[in-house]
Order: C-alpha cells, then structure tokens, then sequence
C-alpha cells in the first residue's frame, strides 16, 4: 500500500508560485482601496466658506499640525508601485521554470505508437540515442535520461507491467505533497537560527506588543478619557450640592491628561518659568493662590487653567510656545466635558439609590455643558452671542442694541431684510458682510417638538403613579438662511397655536340641540380677550388651553352638560315646539317641504280644537312618528356598527405603524451611531468641529435631573429620540421641562414645558374568580393524596 511523502521545495519554484498569489491576493484589493485619490472639493462647500482671518488662520494651522500628510500619500504610492514590480519579477520567474511533466508515458518519449513491438522499440532507441547523448554535439543529458527509462520500462515485463497498471515503471509510489518553503530551513546547520527566529517574534516580539496596547487601552474610558480623570471628577464632583463656572473650570484644568507623567505628548518648556507669570497678571479674576487643594494647586493645572482663560478671553499668546499648548488642551476639552457630564448623571443616579450621601442639582450639570460652547467659540458665559460672528468684536455691540431696530438674537438678526441688515451691520465692508451672511446662513434653526405617552398601555395618555412615560423629542434641523428677510416665522407658530386653540374651544361650546347655548356672545367675547391677552403675555402649548377651557367647565360657565340625543328624540322635540306654536298662532310658522301630511293634520287639528289638551297632541305626534324613530334607531345601530368596525381597523393600523417604528429604531441601534453633522463656525477651535446636542428632561421647580442627557451626535436633518421616566408617586399636576442644549454655540438653546396630570395609580388585584378554588376540589385532592390506588393498569387488573 502507497503511503505518504512531504518534500520541501529544492528548486524553489513552488515557493515562488506561493508568493506569487499571496501577492497577488493583498495588491489588487489593497490598489483600489488604499491608492491616494485627490478628493473633489464640493462648490458648494467653496461657496459658503468663510474667510475672515480666524478661519484662516485655522486652515493654516489645520495644514500645519498634518505635514506627514504629503508624505503618507507618497509613500502610500510607493509601497503599491513596488508590490506592483515585485508582482511582475514573480511572474517572469515562474514562467522561466522547466518541470518535469507528472504523468510518464513511454511511448511518447519513443515517438511509437501504442503496442509496437520490442524490435521497433529498439531500432527507435538507438536512433535517438544517437541524437541525445551526452557525447554527441546535439546531446541532451536529460532528455538522454528519459529514454533510457523509456526504454528499460517497454523492454522489461514486470516494468511493462507496472507502468500499466500504476502508471509507473517502479510501481506503486508514495502520495508526494510540496511544501512551498526551501529546504535549508530544516536543515540540521540552520536549526537554531530557525528556533532562535521563532522564539523572537512569537515569544517574545508579539506577547511585548499585546501587552503594551492592553496597558495603554486599560487606562483609558472608551471616549479616550484616563480613568484616573474620571475618579478625580467623581472626587470633586460630588463634594458639593452645586457646582459653579469657575469651579467646573479649575476641575476640568485638573484633568491628568494635561500632566506629563500620564500624558508624553506634554510639553514641558522651561520658558514657562517667564511666561506664565506674566500671562497669568492679564487675567482677570483668576485666582491662582484662592485653591491650595491638590492637585489643583498643582503646576500643570494652573498652566492649563490659565491657558483656558487666556483662551476665553480671546488674549494673544506667544506663537511657538503658550499657543501652541492652549490648542493642544483647547481640542481635548469636549471630550473631557463630556465625561464630566456623564459623572454628574451618574452621581445624580446614584443619588436617586441613596448611594451617595448629596444629590447634585441641575444647574451643576448645565454649567458643565455651558462650558462646551464657552471653549468652542472662546467666549465668556456673559458675552454677547453676535461675537459668535466673524468680524463681530465688544466695540461692534451698541451697533446691535439701537433705538430704532433692536436686535434681540441670532434668530432675529437672519428674520431681518436684507436691507435692515445691512443698516444694522454697516460697520462693515461689503466682503465681510459676505462672510457675516454665509456663517449665519449656515448656523443651525431647530424645530424642537415634544410627545409623551405610555407605552405598552391601553390608555397611552393617561399618566399613573408610578408608571413608565415615555417623551419623544423630534429634532428638525435647517439651516438659518430660511428664515432670511421672513419676519412673521415666529409669528406664524404662534397664530397656528391661536387656530387650534379656537377649533378645541369651538368644539367645547357648540350649542345643544335643544337651543340651549352653554355661553352667551358677551362671555365668550370676554373670554376670548382675555386668552388672546394671556397668549401675547407667555405662549403656551395647545395641552394647556385644553386644561384651561376644561376648568372653565368646571367652574360653572356650562349650564347643562353635553349631552347625545338620538334622532328620533331630536324629531320630537321639533315637533312639540312647532306644535306649541301653532296653538299661540303664530304667523312665522309655514309648512316647509319636509313636512309629512301626518304632521299638517296634526297642525290643522291643532288651530280648529284649542279646547284639546296639549298632551293628547303630544302622543298624537309621538305615535305617529312611532315607526319612523324606530327604523332612525335600526339605522343607527349598524353605522354604529360601522364605526366601530372602523375604529378597531384604524387602531390596527397605529399599533402596526408603532412596532414598525420601533423595529426600525432598534435597526438603527445596531448600525450605531456615527459623529459626523454639520460642521461649526469656531475660528478659535484648532480642529474641526461638529455640531452636538445635549437632550434632557428637568424639574425646574425642585432643580433636578429626571433623566440621563442624551448626546445627539448624528443630527443632519431630522432625529427622534426617547427619554424614559418612572412617573411621580404621589396624584397631582407637575410640570416638567425638556431642554435641548447645544454644545457649539451660544443662544440656540431650548426648553419645552410639558405638564402631567398624574392619576392614583390602581390597587393591584386580589381576588379573581380563577383563583378561587371550591371546597369540594379541596376534598377530592385530599383524597387523591389518600387513596394507594394506581391510576395505571396492573396484572392484576388484567387477570380479573
């Protein structure tokens, strides 16, 4: 039996063949995904940019901080080129190889037919013999070799024999497998540079390498923040009840990533000996020997507090030296506030568990996000936000505040014509009125609306002690030059409020059929003055002008409840009161044509006999329209039947279209959430930035958190998000506030009141017909449990 045979690669040619397709197999993926490719610069981009001097200055910076950029392109280029030539090399030298065909055929070496004679066979060796030798000029030493087995294979019988039936002359041979490496690696010489090989890379070089980047990844939180950092915001964070601006600030310089024996991209420069004195004499309001606790009172965290100030300040520091190291804590500063405020969440969670002794309140937190803005548009809290502006400096702010166009916000001042505008701006030349045009253009206007609801509950709008609810923020992002020269927008929203707000008190004050009027045109003229009044003083959401008409109701405004009357009774009020006004005579009453002959007799009838009682008319009229309210009342049945047939498909549908949206929410889970928006106007920020929300739900009335800020990362044009609540314990009326906070720019921000009427929630069953058990199944288990008798069958139980 044939066994098995490895051979390493002597002639190196399968070696090659293995090079020459794992080459292959990184180069042609590796040219179309890694290849430089100039990138096409969108017009529209080139249209809005700005190009005040701060933007300048920041692409010169963008383009200076990435000179390695140039040559990652170039050297990109030059790796492929080369795998490319190296490709080619490969290929050449795999063709130039003779191999020795795998199949041995005799008789095709002898150029004789399949079973010719010996005599044949050796009249063609010797003849070709006579060419091959290797003694001869025309000799060939190989070729000379195959057919003298040729030959010794068709002369020889058991040779013969041999090669047709294993294709062999030597019989059956062992199952060969290549291995595409040359044979001096196994070699008894080369073995311990081999092993030495081996025990480098895998023994040493690649356990080094993990262990270094788990050492360096372990120290880090997954937004690239040192968890020491975030210890130390636990540290100080929860020391005290509220936290002010200037404290969030020296906590924030405290941050290790600004020292250099957790950080080696620190600088540390001994001209800081000189500068930071006198930069530190600028500042104002600074503090530098107030705080003596460590380590805030270390050398590293007053060089970058004093930096951060310098940067909100807007003061111009030394070129290679101090500005250089503002930018660098400048571009690690939303990732640090964003840790903060996720410690300040959690410890108000922790809080809520009594986990913690103090619960922090909400202005804590919000000072946190308002210091994001504060460094990306290097503006103090106090400033004015037009400074937000390119070319907009302090001494340009009176122009904003005239007598006789007062501009209030961003938002007004994009409202205004073009011609008001640029009266308001015309400090400024016509190129950088331009600039001031594009960035306001592109700044963004939300459309901020609210929803609440219980899920998973029968009744989704009624609020329960206790239960789960569910806000919806949907977030609508445009940019603000469609509010350019239109005024009246605001003014629009708050005229569709006045509309609806009159269809619901239409809707409550319409007049019963019986001509009763629940308020009479004065009331309601008064009362309409004073809601309009109410409206121009605070504009509230259409939920609270239902509550308000509802407490009118309430208070003894409606005379009569509404009440539903079928036709057949509206039929017979109609009749009685034209009946009663016949008997008085009176002239304004003239048969119309919907007047049934039943009802003129009855009229006639009337006017002849006045000695008749009322009442005798009464069931006169009632009898007659007898069959007629009954065939009404049928009627009303089956389109009742309809409707509700109807309502139960419509509420199918909405069930539906919410696990829809619910499937495609978690969908969107799963593909993750990505960073990239719109980019911000901050000449003063040294990288690019995005536009990031903050969104959360707050009592402003006890200053706290209800729930944990959610960070809108990815709001390019629309984005729904749910904020999740357990409700109060306690029945009542509560008023909370969701806020949307921008963490790019100042005076976007937003609140939306939503008021919850909280009901008691229901005593949870204790009795239920199904969990009653009777006497006598108590009885018949007792005796199951007694009785010895098998319910299954026995022998015995067959024998009998």
């Amino acid at each position: 039996m044939a066994g098995q045979k490895f051979q390493y690669d002597e002639s190196g040619a399968t070696f090659f063949y293995f090079l020459l397709s794992f080459l292959a197999l990184l180069l042609i993926p590796g040219t179309y995904y890694w290849w430089p490719r100039k990138q096409k610069e969108d017009p529209k981009a080139l249209a809005s940019e700005c190009y005040c001097p701060g933007c300048r200055k920041k692409k010169l910076i963008l383009q200076s901080t990435k000179p390695w950029e140039l040559m990652k392109r170039t050297l990109t280029k030059v790796i492929i080129i080369a795998g490319w030539v190296l490709l080619a090399f490969l290929a050449y030298k795999v063709s130039q190889f003779d191999y020795e065909s795998a199949s041995f055929d005799p008789y095709d070496i002898l150029n004789v037919p399949i079973g010719t004679s010996e005599k044949v066979i050796k009249k063609a060796y010797r003849r070709l013999s006579l060419i091959y030798h290797p003694d001869k000029e025309t000799g060939d030493e190989k070729k000379f070799m195959k057919l003298t087995k040729a030959y010794q294979a068709l002369t020889d019988d058991e040779s013969r024999k041999n090669w047709e039936k294993y294709g062999n002359p030597d019989g059956p041979g062992a199952m060969s497998f290549g291995i595409a490496l040359p044979s001096w690696i196994v070699e008894k010489e080369n073995s311990v540079w081999v092993l030495g090989l081996y025990a480098l890379v895998f023994m040493i070089a690649l356990p080094t390498t993990v262990g270094m980047w788990w050492y360096k990844s372990i120290r880090y939180s997954g937004d690239k923040v040192l968890l020491e950092t975030s210890r130390m915001y636990y540290y100080f964070l929860h020391k005290s009840n509220s936290i002010p601006l200037k404290r969030v600030i020296m906590i924030l310089s405290a941050s290790l990533e600004f020292e250099k024996k957790y950080n080696s991209e620190i600088v540390e420069r001994s001209s800081d000996e000189h500068e930071m004195p006198q930069l530190i004499k600028q500042l104002y309001n600074f503090g530098e020997k107030a705080q003596k606790e460590p380590p805030l009172s270390y050398n590293y965290s007053i060089k970058a507090r004093a930096l951060i100030h310098a940067h909100l300040s807007r003061l111009v520091l030394k070129a290679d030296t101090l500005d250089l190291d503002r930018m660098y804590i400048v571009k690690k500063c939303p990732y640090l506030i964003q840790e903060m405020v996720g410690v300040v969440s959690q410890l108000i969670l922790l809080a809520y568990a009594q986990r913690v002794p103090r619960l922090l309140n909400i202005e804590t937190i919000e000072n946190c996000m308002k210091l994001c803005p504060m460094i990306v548009q290097a503006l103090w809290e106090y400033k004015s936000p037009f400074m937000q502006l390119p070319y907009i400096t302090e001494d340009h702010i009176k122009h904003f505040d005239n007598k006789k166009k007062r501009v209030r916000s961003i938002q007004h001042l994009a409202q205004l014509k073009n011609e008001e505008r640029r009266a308001t701006l015309k400090f400024l030349s016509d190129s950088q009125y331009e600039d001031l045009v594009k960035v306001l253009g592109r700044m963004p206007y939300i459309d901020f609306k609210v929803r609440c609801e219980v899920i998973d509950d029968e009744a989704t709008t009624v609020y329960t002690a206790g239960a789960i609810v569910t806000v919806t923020v949907q977030l609508k992002r445009r940019d603000m030059k469609v509010l350019f020269g239109d005024d009246s927008f605001a003014d629009k929203h708050h005229i569709e409020l006045e509309k609806n707000a009159a269809k619901e008190t239409d809707k409550s004050e319409k007049p019963l059929s019986n001509g009763n009027v629940i308020e009479n045109n004065e009331d309601f003229e008064n009362k309409e003055t004073k809601d309009d009044d109410k409206e121009k003083k605070v504009t509230k959401g259409i939920w609270q002008q239902k509550r308000q008409s509802g407490k009118g109701k309430k208070s003894g405004n409606v005379k009569k409840p509404k009440a539903t009357l079928s036709a057949s009774a509206k039929k017979k009020i109609k009749k009685k009161e034209k009946l009663e006004k016949a008997k008085l005579g009176d002239p304004e009453i003239k048969e119309t044509e919907d007047d049934k002959p039943e009802e003129k007799e009855q009229l006639k009838d009337s006017n002849a006999s006045s000695n008749d009682d009322s009442d005798s008319d009464n069931e006169s009229s009632s009898d007659a329209s007898g069959d007629e309210s009954e065939k009404s009342d049928a009627e009303e049945t089956v389109d009742d039947k309809k409707k509700v047939s109807s309502n139960n498909d419509d509420d199918d549908d909405d069930d539906w279209d919410k696990f829809q949206s619910g499937a495609n929410k978690k969908d969107r889970v799963l593909e993750g959430r990505t960073k990239q928006s719109h980019l911000v106007h901050s000449p003063y920020f040294p990288e690019e930035k995005h536009e990031y929300w903050w969104v959360y739900l707050s009592d402003r009335k006890s200053r706290t958190l209800l729930t944990v800020p959610y960070h809108v990362t990815e709001l390019v044009d629309e984005e729904e998000i749910q904020l999740k609540f357990t409700a109060p314990r306690w029945p009542g009326v509560y008023v909370f506030a969701v806020c949307l906070r921008s963490d790019s720019y100042f005076g976007f921000d937003q609140m939306h009141d939503i008021k919850l009427d909280v009901k008691e929630a229901p005593e949870p069953l204790t009795e239920h017909p199904q969990w009653d058990i009777s006497d006598e199944e108590d009885d018949t288990k007792e005796e199951d449990k007694q009785s010895d008798i098998s319910e299954f069958t026995t022998d015995e139980d067959v024998e009998d």
